[in-house]
């Protein structure tokens, strides 16, 4: 993808209802899973560094969360039809000693674990924001339907001792059906807006920078370059 071709991509920040409530659904147990083995493992690697047998973990860490990474920019771009760049440098053509200290000096490593420590309380937020926002909307946009099956065959809120108001004809829930409908079209405003937020972290954390974009992008240079001097 050129460069201009991955600006553009970058710059799109409306994705469609259906990939972003997939999208925010997902975030909670993947952060759920991800702040757990993370922790897990990057504390067992600290606690065994001493004998060594923790740095063979701790590389092990490092090599799952830039795969994992890769996997978040497909899902990105599979929901939420946000396509991120990948960051990292070519590795040189060196010992192992020599690429893995440019895999700890390159910084898209540390964002990759960043991100990934953020997922869980952002996944939480998230969740915990659509399960309001919806539920809310669509009882009160069903009102009309259920009210009758509720005990005594009304709705009383906020409840049955005290209630504020009170729901027991089809002609008393429209009101409420009609607010429920304009709530639904608010959660989907929502539900849009947290998924494009969202991708645009996930850009600025798991995509190339301003100057590892221009690296690459000397990087890919350098292969015709090489290839003119030979010749």
């Amino acid at each position: 993808m050129s460069s201009l071709a991955a600006e553009r991509e970058l710059s799109r920040s409306d994705p469609s209802f259906g990939g972003s409530l997939a999208y925010l659904l997902m975030n909670l147990p993947m952060g759920i899973v991800a702040f757990a083995l993370l922790m897990a493992f990057i504390w067992a690697g600290i606690g065994t560094a001493v004998v060594w047998i923790g740095l063979p973990i701790l590389a092990l860490v490092i090599l799952a969360v830039r795969g994992a990474a890769r996997m978040e920019r497909a899902r990105v771009y599979a929901l939420l039809d946000r396509y991120i760049d990948l960051p990292y440098l070519p590795l040189p053509a060196a010992g192992q000693s020599v690429r893995w200290k440019a895999r700890l000096k390159d910084g898209s490593t540390w964002r990759d674990l960043g991100y990934f420590f953020l997922l869980f309380p952002l996944g939480v937020i998230e969740f915990v924001l659509v399960a309001v926002f919806w539920s809310t909307s669509l009882g009160l946009a069903g009102l009309p339907i259920y009210y009758r099956f509720l005990p005594g065959g009304e709705y009383r809120f906020p409840n049955w001792d005290v209630p504020w108001f009170t729901v027991d004809s089809t002609v008393s829930a429209l009101p409420w059906a009609a607010l429920g409908v304009l709530c639904v079209a608010l959660s989907v405003a929502l539900t849009k807006a947290l998924a494009g937020m969202h991708a645009r972290l996930a850009t600025a954390l798991l995509g190339p920078t301003r100057a590892q974009r221009r690296r690459l992008e000397d990087s890919w240079g350098e292969v015709p370059t090489m290839s003119t001097v030979q010749g």
